[in-house]
């Protein structure tokens, strides 16, 4: 082996060991994502249960049409009600508008 191919190897030993190292840790980090879970607002409620399954985890329930319906439900619970950001308002259909006579 001569010195030239010597110092090209060394000169790239650093770049290879860096490009191992990243890959191991991102190889690592992989079985610790978490999936994502889907959150259910229902736009036709207007209030939502949150249910907590520990300090950051919850799912949340938006089938209470007051909040006094959702407190009882979240009674004895590590729950709260919250206002549901996605409602859409009540499902109120317009009178059609009448035609007026052309003058």
């Amino acid at each position: 082996m001569s010195r030239d191919n010597l110092e090209k190897i060394i000169m790239k030993l650093p770049h290879a060991l860096a490009g191992t190292m990243a890959l191991t840790i991102f190889s690592a980090t992989i079985p610790f994502a978490a999936p994502a879970h889907a959150q259910a607002y229902d736009p036709r409620y207007p209030v939502c249960l949150q249910v907590y399954d520990d300090m950051v985890h919850f799912t949340t329930d938006c089938s209470f049409t007051t909040m006094a319906q959702c407190a009882a439900t979240a009674s004895g619970r590590y729950a709260q009600c919250v206002v549901n950001p996605y409602y859409a308002g009540p499902n109120t259909k317009r009178a059609p508008r009448k035609k007026h006579p052309m003058q």
